[in-house]
Order: C-alpha cells, then sequence, then structure tokens
C-alpha cells in the first residue's frame, strides 16, 4: 500500500513491508473526527483511500476549512517533529481507510533515511506556501473573489470541461472562505442563472470562464 504513497517512494520493498508491519490500518466512516486540535501528537496518519477536511474551529463551533485531501495524502507530521499539540482537526467527509504509524517509528525511520526528511521539509514547505496564499485571498479579495478561486480549484479537467465531482455544499464553500452561507448562496445562484456554472447531480459543472468581479 505504501509503495504508492509519494513521501515513501524511494524506500525498498523491505523497508516498505517494515514499515507497514508497524502500521495499523482503520476505516472512519464518512464525517468521523480523526484528531482534534490541541490534541497529544502520537502517530502520522497516511489516507490510504477517502478523503479529510483539515478545519480550525472556535468555542462557537464555527469553522473555516484551510485544506482538503484525499488517497496518498498524509497529515498529523508536522507535530511529530516539534512535540507541539495538534494545530488542526481532521475529519473524514467520505468513508476513508487510513494507515496510522506511530511517532516513535516516524521518527526512527526519519533518522535512517535522511532522504526521507528532505521530502517531508518539501512537503512542509508547500503546506506554508499553501496557508500564505489562503490569507492572501482571506485579506484581500473579495467574497466573489474566494468563491470563483475554490470553484476553480476544486475543478479537475474532464472531457473537455472543468468539473467538480463530489461538489461541496454551501456552508462548506462559506467555511473554506471564511464568509456567510447567505451570500455564498446568492452566488452560486446568480452563477446558475448566468450559466456559468450547472449542477448535475453530486456534480457542479463550470461551462464558461467565470467573471472576474460580481
Amino acid at each position: 500500500m505504501l509503495e504508492n504513497i509519494a513521501i515513501f517512494s524511494e524506500l525498498s520493498q523491505p523497508e516498505l513491508e517494515v514499515l507497514e508491519n508497524h502500521m495499523i490500518t482503520r476505516t472512519f466512516r464518512k464525517n468521523t473526527v480523526v484528531i482534534n486540535e490541541g490534541d497529544e501528537a502520537k502517530s502520522l496518519y497516511i489516507i490510504l483511500s477517502g478523503k479529510v477536511k483539515v478545519f480550525l474551529s472556535n468555542a462557537d463551533g464555527k469553522e473555516i476549512i484551510i485544506n482538503t485531501q484525499g488517497t496518498g495524502d498524509h497529515f498529523g507530521e508536522l507535530a511529530l517533529l516539534d512535540d507541539a499539540p495538534r494545530s488542526a482537526s481532521v475529519m473524514t467527509t467520505d468513508k476513508s481507510v487510513i494507515g496510522v504509524i506511530s511517532k516513535i517509528d516516524f521518527v526512527t525511520l526519519l533518522t535512517k533515511h535522511p532522504e526521507l526528511a528532505l521530502k517531508l521539509i518539501r512537503e512542509l514547505t508547500q503546506w506554508v506556501r499553501l496557508l500564505s496564499d489562503n490569507v492572501k485571498t482571506l485579506a484581500l479579495m473579495d467574497v466573489y473573489g474566494r468563491v470563483a478561486k475554490t470553484l476553480l480549484a476544486l475543478a479537475e479537467h474532464e472531457d473537455g470541461h472543468l468539473v467538480i465531482a463530489n461538489r461541496p455544499t454551501q456552508q462548506e464553500i462559506a467555511n473554506r472562505i471564511g464568509a456567510s452561507r447567505e451570500m455564498v448562496a446568492r452566488i452560486m445562484k446568480d452563477l446558475t442563472i448566468g450559466n456559468y456554472i450547472s449542477i448535475d447531480g453530486k456534480r457542479l459543472l463550470i461551462n464558461e470562464k467565470l467573471p472576474e468581479s460580481y
């Protein structure tokens, strides 16, 4: 299973087998919290199948989504490196199978394989860039700009069209961009009326280039 995970791609077959022998595989139902912000960091998590969202929340239950991840991605490694509590919460958005590797085994693996540590640093650098881009978007873009950017980021090319296979709810978009659901609903309605987007079951299709402004 691990040979298809980018961070472990250069490990030998025997090394992968040793790592898999130390990995516990768990299945999580949809909408299950895997880790909570502030928890003690004890494990690295590898998504073998399914999808999760990484989010922050306050005491009132208001949340903002800072990332979504799928098969082949991993999370929880940051807190393993600095012994700090978890910096964010993670919840499944689909039924997911996740591999769990203990902190001790993961750190031992890093000491034996410096190249693995370099890969991890590169991935953490990308994570910092993502967070910086999110902060820039929240600070400098209006709500429409954030909605449009989110839709384009989630869409994938399919038969010459831009398609979001599992379209997010209006509340999920609002949580991702730090806006109200009502404002997102208004923008999505206007984009639909203008035929810029259309809904096909669980899919959202972007029919043409989204307007520069709202």
